[in-house]
């Protein structure tokens, strides 16, 4: 069975939900759906033609983490309890990832975590993400680490080497499906001529004075550069919308839109000069269309994006922002420099690799650098490992 109940984590679960059930022979499938978000949640679903099996239908207006914890933890009990699955996999570090880990733990069903590894060190940042990975990551059996610099994390923390593997990021899987040739778009259209800057914003500890700092620095820089536009599809979350019309309205050159499906965000961001974003998975896809990234946080569980050169990490301070983007903008060496770094988070065959760990089959190394000092290292505990076997009688994910 596979959870998951957001946006962001339904663009990097559907591709490992359709890889599993393009082989019949060795997965029967069932996919639960929480609705944490819900609009944004079906559009994905459809761009993917995944139905749900189960959907718990848990969102509400005004929901806190205690409602979300609550509604997923009592609701999806029934469901496992009538499936039974071999295997529940869960997806990176929402709240629905966290209790529906737990429910599984509760009713003793094994748990894959995928993108399984990343770590800030600091429960507060992002928050609460930062404490839902960590959890989920001292409840799982298989750990499906997007890159080796996950993977070294869960081996410092003493996670079994036998069951920690490298596949890349299901979110790089995800483009091979949306990004399209010819793509249109009105607000493309609008936008053609000019260097189009793609924005998002919504994070919990960005909320309130950072929120409208960083917006004002966006306004500010834009103004001076004529030659620019920008398109920022707002989060559905009353605070950030306000925010956003209070310091964005009135500017021309930069349009409110509300939230895109997947097809049509990933296209956008395919025909982007810069993306600012206080995303995560953003900070992996953008690198894989060779745009460059300013990441509107203070920390990021995505340390390889930085070192290989295709993030910046830029805060959210009104003249950082100002700053950092006002160079990306007039540097053109600064700006190539980082479109044409290496991307590090995979080769768009994850949801490959995931599946055949849980045959019990080979986990071929990603087309990823990999870190100092493990080069022609395999996924797993050494190079030659046996990987470890599926639940007996076959698997029911």
């Amino acid at each position: 069975m596979l959870v998951f109940g957001t946006r962001p984590e339904a663009i990097k679960m559907c591709p490992v939900v359709n890889e599993l059930k393009g082989r019949p022979g060795d997965f029967d499938v069932s996919v639960c759906v929480t609705g944490q978000h819900r609009e944004m949640l079906d559009q994905v679903l459809e761009a993917f033609g995944v139905v749900p099996d189960h959907d718990l239908s848990i969102m509400k207006p005004g929901q806190t983490l205690f409602d979300v914890t609550c509604g997923v933890l009592l609701g999806i009990r029934a469901v496992l309890e009538a499936v039974r699955p071999d295997v529940v996999l869960v997806h990176g570090d929402t709240t629905t990832s966290f209790a529906a880990a737990l429910a599984a733990f509760y009713l003793r069903i094994p748990v894959g975590h995928v993108e399984a590894g990343l770590r800030t060190r600091n429960l507060y940042s992002p928050w609460p993400e930062e404490f839902n990975r960590q959890a989920v990551d001292v409840l799982a059996k298989w750990y499906f680490a997007p890159t080796d610099t996950s993977r070294q994390n869960l081996l410092r923390e003493g996670k079994p080497a036998e069951r920690v593997y490298v596949t890349g990021n299901t979110g790089i899987d995800a483009l091979g499906t949306t990004v399209r040739e010819g793509y249109r778009h009105p607000d493309l259209d609008w936008a053609q001529g000019s260097r189009l800057v793609l924005l998002t914003a919504h994070r919990r500890e960005n909320w309130g004075a950072p929120m409208h700092g960083m917006f004002r620095a966006i306004r500010r820089v834009m103004e001076d550069r004529p030659d620019t536009k920008a398109i920022y599809p707002v989060h559905m979350n009353p605070q950030v919308r306000e925010a956003a019309h209070a310091e964005l309205d009135g500017f021309d050159r930069l349009r409110i839109v509300e939230p895109l499906d997947v097809l049509d965000f990933h296209n956008f961001m395919a025909a982007a000069h810069i993306v600012l974003t206080d995303s995560g998975g953003i900070q992996e896809e953008a690198p894989s269309l060779g745009v460059p990234v300013l990441v509107l946080r203070d920390t990021t569980e995505r340390p390889e994006g930085v070192a290989a050169g295709t993030l910046k990490l830029v805060g959210t301070a009104e003249e950082d922002v100002y700053r950092e983007f006002s160079r990306l903008l007039d540097s053109p060496e600064a700006h190539a420099a980082m479109a044409h770094a290496s991307n590090p988070y995979g080769d768009g065959h994850a949801s490959r690799r995931i599946a055949d760990v849980l045959t019990g089959g080979t986990c071929a190394a990603p087309a990823v650098a990999p870190a100092e000092g493990t080069a022609g290292a395999l996924p797993g505990a050494v190079a030659g490992e046996a990987a470890p076997s599926a639940p007996e009688g076959g698997v029911r994910a």
